[in-house]
């Protein structure tokens, strides 16, 4: 009698934990994070984002978030999905060599270059990864580099990044995923949405074009929010608004060539631009160093182990043994960069202390408290925030949750 009270009773034990692991599932809301490419801070003060103003406003808004050094796009998406400064997950800039991996180039302009080569992105695990598995699925559309194969995963679903695919289509294959069936939608879903970064980067950040731009994706937003109250979900998933990076004015008034520094045979480039970082060859270490470092006009330069503290930048083994990092709007070209520079009229990159940096933080939902504010925070406080609503376990990050955690409920 006994083994039969006791198999009961184990029996509706399990049934509860069941129950239980089946009713946190279903109380688990999904979680959008978009990431608008190149979207300064200051765009939401220009009158051009009704959209995202009220979403802000019934949520949470962030002064202001600071990125992730340097500046630009794949070290920061990858931040924002890790929690780790790029020296930490290995996605240093978005041109970078590795001495572990002769031959290669990220980013760069040489046939050489194999940015989908899992091994730059082996020194961390995204926050998709966790939840696949922890057994959940994910989505994305459109997010950098979302088609390599990491860890030996994909996505559940994936819409790789097209550059002339529409807002209002990636809005609507976001809508088409939360359509699913609740046994096959994915609960965790990201969205890229790059119209501010190219146009910034073509006519500046202060050019009519520009605030086109700004309208433009804030347009996918109302898209989105209208969507979501369609199908009663507007409510029931957490959205977090977020770009990775701002955008200032440059000019070829404002450009100088690496040879004007140093002698270019000298080196071994791996990033130039907003920023320079250059390996001597063998045999000329003290030659380069007697030129680069230090301070220039509209330049500093250092050795690795020098770089400034607050970038956060100098334990990386990817990030060359001499950086140097111009003043805001200024730029450092090689030969044959020119290509890529010459005409640009807004550029980003530079040090993450300055406010045409600074990016957005927006989130909406279940989680979220209405009407919160946040100050300043960096970037690397999203990673927690997101385990924190999807609960997952965090792998080992660089962020800090009590940074964000007044805007939870």
């Amino acid at each position: 009698m006994n083994r039969i009270v006791r198999a009961l009773a184990l029996a509706l034990a399990l049934g509860f934990s069941g129950l239980a692991g089946a009713a946190q599932a279903a109380a688990r809301a999904p979680l959008i994070l978009i990431a608008l490419d190149g979207f300064r801070a200051e765009y939401l003060d220009r009158g051009e984002t009704p959209n995202l103003a009220a979403l802000g406003a019934e949520g949470v808004r962030a002064e202001a978030m600071r990125p992730a050094f340097p500046s630009v796009t794949n070290p920061n998406h990858y931040t924002l999905l890790t929690g780790l400064y790029p020296a930490h997950h290995g996605v240093v800039d978005n041109m970078m060599k590795d001495p572990a991996l002769p031959g290669l180039w990220f980013g760069g302009v040489e046939d050489g270059r194999d940015n989908a080569d899992p091994r730059w992105w082996g020194g961390a695990t995204p926050i998709w990864i966790t939840a696949q598995r922890a057994g959940l699925r994910t989505a994305s559309d459109g997010w950098p580099h979302d088609w390599v194969v990491i860890k030996g995963q994909v996505p559940t679903y994936l819409e790789p990044r097209n550059p002339s695919a529409h807002v209002a289509d990636q809005v609507d294959k976001v809508l088409a995923w939360l359509d699913l069936p609740l046994a096959q939608r994915p609960d965790f879903i990201r969205l890229h949405l790059d119209p501010t970064d190219a146009i910034g980067h073509i006519f500046g950040p202060d050019a009519p074009p520009t605030n086109m731009a700004i309208k433009q994706v804030d347009g996918a937003i109302g898209r989105l929010a209208q969507g979501l109250k369609a199908r009663g979900l507007y409510d029931k998933v957490n959205i977090i608004i977020v770009s990775d990076h701002g955008m200032t004015e440059v000019s070829p008034a404002r450009t100088f060539k690496l040879a004007a520094l140093v002698d270019s045979k000298l080196v071994d480039v791996a990033t130039f631009g907003s920023d320079l970082g250059v390996t001597p060859l063998a045999g000329h270490e003290a030659e380069v160093e007697k030129a680069l470092l230090g301070r220039h006009p509209h330049l500093s330069c250092w050795r690795r182990a020098e770089i400034p503290a607050h970038l956060h930048y100098r334990d990386g083994p990817r990030v060359p043994p001499i950086f140097c990092l111009p003043d805001l709007g200024w730029l450092v070209v090689t030969p044959g960069g020119e290509k890529l520079y010459g005409g640009l009229k807004g550029d980003h990159g530079y040090d993450p202390n300055d406010p045409d940096m600074w990016a957005i933080f927006l989130a909406h939902g279940p989680g979220f408290r209405s009407g919160a504010n946040l100050p300043l925070f960096e970037n690397v406080d999203v990673y927690p925030m997101m385990t924190k609503l999807l609960a997952l376990k965090p792998e080992p990050n660089d962020g800090r949750l009590a940074e964000v955690e007044g805007a939870l409920k």
